[in-house]
Order: structure tokens, then sequence, then C-alpha cells
């Protein structure tokens, strides 16, 4: 699965050049990066997508993660400095306790927050995507909307 979200990359690139090109962000305007999954699918594309991105892509500023399985994206997670909040479910039915912590471990941001609520992997409480949004207007300096 990691592999086929490689191919993302390029088209999330494309999108950041055209959102540097647009009124009121321009080429240095602050970005983040949502990579949290609020769908049905089982896994976390937007973490899983958004690591390999982190690692090489300098325009994001700070990135909101998921969970995803660690050794996936081990080599990639080390390369992302950028300030992240990560999100855990303590109760998550695919990523173990111990895996979800070795993911927020393993990035190398030394401005990192690790959410972690009670539930199932799409259990995600409401006050989460309000913690993004505060996060994000921290770190990108401006209001952010709500993603959810």
């Amino acid at each position: 699965m990691a592999a086929r979200a490689q191919f993302a990359v390029p088209e999330c690139r494309a999108t950041l050049d055209a959102l540097h090109e647009r009124p009121g962000v321009g080429a240095d305007g602050a970005v983040g990066f949502w990579g949290i999954n609020m769908g049905t699918w089982g896994f976390n594309m937007g973490t899983v997508t958004g690591v390999p991105l982190m690692a090489i892509e300098p325009r994001i500023k700070a990135v909101v993660f998921g969970r995803f399985r660690p050794d996936a994206l081990a080599d990639r997670t080390k390369r992302i400095t950028i300030p992240i909040e990560s999100d855990m479910r303590w109760d998550d039915e695919y990523i173990s306790r111990e895996e979800g912590l070795a993911l927020f471990d393993a990035f190398a941001s030394k401005e990192k927050s690790l959410h972690v609520n009670s539930g199932q992997h799409k259990e995600r409480p409401r006050f989460g995507a309000d913690s993004a949004v505060r996060f994000f207007t921290r770190y990108l300096g401006s209001e952010v909307t709500s993603p959810a």
C-alpha cells in the first residue's frame, strides 16, 4: 500500500505549485497537510501518502497525521522535522498501541504532540479536528477552516 501511495506525491506537489500561485498564498505562503483519513478505508491513506511527501517537500510547514504501521514508513519518518500533531485511537483494531507509539517516536520533529483517545480506528472525536485547527493556526499563523 505504501508503494502505491508514492504515486500520489507528484500530484500533491503539482497541487502545491498551483496553490502557491493563488492570491493570498503566494510563493512563500505557509501551507499545512491534513493526513487524517475521515473516510471508510481501513487504513489512513492520508498518512501513508503524506509521510513520503513530507520527507521531500520543504514548502509544507506543519502536518497532522493519523495512524499507520511504522515499519512501512520508517526510512522516511526520520527525515520529517516540521511540527507534527499525531492522532491515535487506543483501541484501534488495525494498528496496535505499540505500532502507533512507534510511528510517533520515529518522526524526527522536535515539535510534535500525540493525541490519544479511546475508541476504534474510525472513531475520531470531533474535538480532534478542532485540535488540528488550533495546531495549524499556531504554526501557519492565520485562521484555518476545519477540515472535518
